[in-house]
C-alpha cells in the first residue's frame, strides 16, 4: 500500500467514523469478553474515583498511618520459599524505628511498645518486624507494615476491665496453686527426712 493510499484511508476514518470522539467502526469490530465489566454492569457508568479517607474513629489514637521516611527499611537474601530466585534478589524485608525518638507516637503508646514487645527491641531500643513470607520485595513490605500496624493498635489499646467475677476466681485459682505447692514440698520433704532416717516418726 503506497503514501497515498493510507493518507486517503486516515482521512476516511477520521472524517467518518470518529464522531463526537466515538469510534463507531472499532466500536462494532472490537472483541470484548464475557468478563468484562460493561457486559457484568451493564447499568454502571464504570467511573473510576478515589474516595476521601475517613477515620473510623477520629479520638483514636493510633488511625494506621506510618510515616516511611522516618523508618529504616532495608532488604537482604531471605531464607524463604522461592529456590534460585533468593538468592539473586533482595526479597526479605527489616523494619526498624527507634521507639523513644518516635516523634509520630504518643508517649503513652510508646510506653506500651517498649513494655509489650521486649524480645522485639534491640539494645539500642529499636523496634524491629522482619518479613520473608512471599518472593516479593514489595508483598513482604506490605507484610511488615501490617505487623507493625497491629502491634501499634495493640499497645493503643486500652487495658481490658476485670469483672468481680474473674477477679475472685484468679484469686482462688491462686490461692488453689500454693496450696498445691506448699503441699508438694511438705511431701518431699517428708521423703528426705525417711530416707535420712531423721523424720520424727520413726
Amino acid at each position: 500500500m503506497n503514501v497515498p493510499s493510507r493518507q486517503l484511508i486516515r482521512i476516511f476514518k477520521t472524517d467518518i467514523t470518529y464522531q463526537n470522539n466515538f469510534c463507531i467502526l472499532g466500536k462494532a469490530f472490537t472483541y470484548k469478553s464475557a468478563q468484562s465489566l460493561d457486559k457484568l454492569y451493564p447499568k454502571s457508568n464504570l467511573k473510576l474515583f478515589t474516595p476521601t479517607f475517613v477515620p473510623e474513629d477520629p479520638n483514636a489514637k493510633f488511625n494506621g498511618y506510618l510515616p516511611l521516611k522516618k523508618l529504616e527499611i532495608t532488604y537482604s537474601r531471605s531464607t524463604g520459599p522461592g529456590g534460585q530466585h533468593v538468592n539473586r534478589t533482595n526479597t526479605k524485608v527489616d523494619v526498624r524505628f527507634h521507639v523513644k525518638s518516635a516523634t509520630w507516637l504518643s508517649e503513652e503508646i510508646k510506653d506500651k511498645l517498649l513494655e509489650q514487645n521486649e524480645s522485639k527491641i534491640t539494645k539500642g531500643g529499636y523496634l524491629t518486624i522482619k518479613s520473608e513470607l512471599t518472593r516479593s520485595q514489595q508483598l513482604n513490605l506490605a507484610d511488615a507494615l501490617e505487623k507493625l500496624r497491629t502491634i501499634i493498635r495493640g499497645a493503643a489499646e486500652p487495658p481490658a476491665e476485670i469483672s468481680p467475677e474473674s477477679e475472685e476466681y484468679k484469686r482462688k485459682q491462686l490461692l488453689k496453686a500454693a496450696r498445691k505447692r506448699l503441699f508438694e514440698k511438705r511431701k518431699r520433704s517428708e521423703i528426705k527426712q525417711i530416707r535420712t532416717g531423721t523424720c520424727p516418726n520413726f
